[in-house]
């Protein structure tokens, strides 16, 4: 950009401000709400069993195909890259008045606080797929690894992604095709009346008793499914002991070790694209475009194998097991290197300009997002629209609440500095109250360069 929208600017308590690290932010924070929507309109335990209990009409597969191949998981991906990027900013600005412990030590009270909001943003306003208070702990593994080079930074990101893959590759996928495939054969000894092995009797034995186990396991997962919608669909009460029971089954869990080593990994991944000057807009567009292509070639690809593997609603194996995360991470950057590239024209540039705002704003828009659904549109105390959506309704009302929020952000940031979330956050952190708005005589700004 060419006017003050690319810059570096500073917040009221002295943190600084890259205008493109604000419009990624705001798009991946409004972008959330598509994926969050769906458990809040509907059964959060249902997103793990099957997709067809939130509705599946034809306009409903239509709005679930787009959403699982252009935005699952990459809004969330796009956030932990930049927490990884704000990592290295902050350390480094800690260093200039502090050294050693000292920097670690403020680094770990920003992010305790943050988990600590992201318990309330759970247990209190009532959402249990909250996102924050497993950032803030991944946070506290991320920066021991703050001063290693791109290089490194990149291999134990990616080490830790690529994990899933070797994994899932082979306990998830290729053992998976090898039982079914002894199976098959060994059923067709059986029926052929051919006399059994010990081992192929055992092998037998063991993939009855699976079965067995899978189907009582679908049936409590049903039955919790019914559980939740019950509760969510019955008193204020029930809503919130049900919400309450929900954010239980998450945190404290097994599942939260996968989160936040998930974060971390790819916290790190964003630590190094900006120490290479990739993800702020340091290089050229057509290395951008070469992003955007590759990211959303490949990355899109494996998408759409794996909604297409979901949409056969059998037990797989399925090649998403093992891809699932590598093709995350590649759309992610394709959306990144779509807005490197929007920048560098007049119109990608209006159409870009608003979601700085939100940017700006972010942590307050996330709460804002859940205090408007889990608050007003679907508890029994507000519209009651709990259970009443299917997935194309729900993705058009996110995109109404979206539209609303970016306004309001828009609207709010042209009197006030900091957002009231922000303002709580850092007050605590720096242990008084933050002014709303600093003079204008103390806010430098400082045109960056845009991709050529």
């Amino acid at each position: 950009m060419t006017d003050a929208t690319i810059a570096r600017t500073t917040e009221p308590d002295g943190a600084p401000r890259l205008a493109i690290m604000d419009i990624l932010r705001g798009v991946a924070i409004l972008g959330i709400l598509f994926m969050n929507i769906n458990d809040m309109g509907q059964s959060l335990n249902a997103s793990f069993d099957d997709i067809r209990h939130l509705g599946w009409a034809p306009a409903d597969q239509l709005a679930w195909w787009i959403r699982e191949i252009l935005a699952n998981g990459t809004a969330r991906c796009l956030l932990e890259m930049l927490f990884g990027v704000g990592m290295v900013i902050l350390t480094d600005r800690f260093a200039t008045a502090a050294s050693g412990w000292a920097v670690l030590r403020r680094y770990y009270v920003r992010n305790i606080v943050l988990f600590l909001f992201g318990v309330v943003h759970m247990y209190i306003l009532l959402w249990p797929g909250d996102i924050l208070h497993s950032y803030g702990l991944a946070a506290l593994v991320a920066v021991l690894f703050r001063r290693l080079r791109p290089r490194w930074l990149l291999t134990i990101g990616l080490s830790m992604a690529l994990i899933q893959l070797t994994m899932g590759g082979y306990f998830g996928y290729y053992q998976g095709l090898q039982k079914r495939a002894q199976t098959v054969a060994i059923e067709a000894k059986q029926s052929a009346g051919q006399k059994l092995t010990a081992d192929e009797t055992k092998k037998l034995k063991a993939h009855i008793k699976a079965k067995a186990e899978s189907a009582k396991r679908e049936a409590e997962f049903k039955s919790k499914v019914a559980a939740e919608d019950k509760g969510r669909s019955g008193t204020g009460l029930s809503w919130i002991w049900a919400q309450i029971l929900v954010s239980w089954d998450r945190f404290p869990s097994f599942f939260e070790i996968l989160s936040i080593w998930e974060a971390a990994g790819t916290m790190l991944i964003g630590a190094a694209l900006y120490k290479m000057g990739i993800i702020q807009g340091l290089r050229s567009r057509r290395y951008y475009l070469g992003m955007l292509m590759i990211g959303y070639g490949i990355g899109g690809t494996l998408r759409a194998i794996g909604a297409w593997e979901q949409t056969r609603f059998d037990d797989g194996p399925h090649t998403f097991w093992a891809t699932m995360e590598v093709a995350r991470l590649l759309m992610t950057i394709g959306h990144i290197g779509l807005v490197l590239v929007m920048v560098t024209s007049p119109l990608g540039q209006r159409l870009l300009r608003p979601f700085a705002a939100a940017g700006r704003t972010a942590l307050s828009v996330y709460v804002a997002q859940t205090l408007i659904t889990l608050w007003v549109i679907f508890p029994p105390w507000g519209l009651a629209l709990y259970g009443k959506l299917s997935w194309a309704p729900l993705m058009l009302l996110a995109l109404a609440i979206n539209a609303a929020l970016l306004i309001w952000a828009n609207l709010y940031v042209r009197y006030v500095d900091i957002a009231p979330v922000e303002w709580l956050w850092r007050s605590i952190i720096a242990g008084h109250r933050l002014p709303w708005r600093e003079p204008q005589t103390h806010r430098p700004v400082t045109a960056l360069p845009i991709p050529a």
